[in-house]
């Protein structure tokens, strides 16, 4: 299963999943721009998008890390490239 997925922000352009958050929201990424931090809700009538600070990403990003340490060391280890790509 890939765990690649993108969105386009009306404003900033394509953006990419960096994290799952929970049910019907997702920590997203600018993919060109410099790096701006969404939480977007997927609704019926679309999405939400809520800027949110680099430091509170790479949290929702660290406790995605931590739930996939039940789900194997291959979960894992997708999760945490793209974590190492997005904030180091």
């Amino acid at each position: 299963m890939s765990t690649e997925r993108y969105l386009n922000h009306p404003t900033f352009g394509m953006l990419y999943r960096v994290a799952p958050v929970a049910e019907s929201r997702d920590l997203y990424a600018t993919l060109y721009a410099q790096r701006i931090f969404f939480l977007v809700t997927l609704q019926e009538r679309g999405a939400h998008f809520e800027v949110i600070p680099l430091m509170d990403a790479r949290h929702f990003a660290e406790q995605n890390l931590a739930r996939c340490r039940r789900e194997g060391p291959e979960a894992q280890a997708r999760w945490r490239q793209l974590f190492d790509q997005t904030f180091i």
